[in-house]
């Protein structure tokens, strides 16, 4: 079975050498905040993927209750036509 990355996971020197060429690429000032700016990005999409799951999982057990109604709705009564009343002032 072929690997998926071609040399597997960086150990120990892999990740010093690593460190080294982000250091010369980008300079001793700008590693912590590029650090930082990682940090707060996986922090949020942390945040998101968890906001996501219980959405899931929300709508999973919303979905799975039981609809119990124990009366169905009863439609509205149409109102009566008002009847007209005989005054005796009739013209014949």
């Amino acid at each position: 079975m072929m690997n998926i990355l071609a040399f597997g996971i960086p150990g120990g020197p892999e990740w010093i050498l690593i460190f080294l060429v982000l250091l010369l690429l980008f300079g001793a000032k700008k590693l912590p905040e590029l650090a930082r700016g990682i940090g707060r990005s996986l922090g949020e999409f942390r945040k998101a993927k968890d906001e996501f799951e219980d959405e899931i999982t929300r709508g999973e057990n919303d979905s799975n209750k039981p609809t119990s109604s124990p009366e169905a709705p009863k439609a509205p009564e149409a109102p009566k036509a008002p009847e007209a009343e005989d005054s005796g002032d009739s013209k014949d």
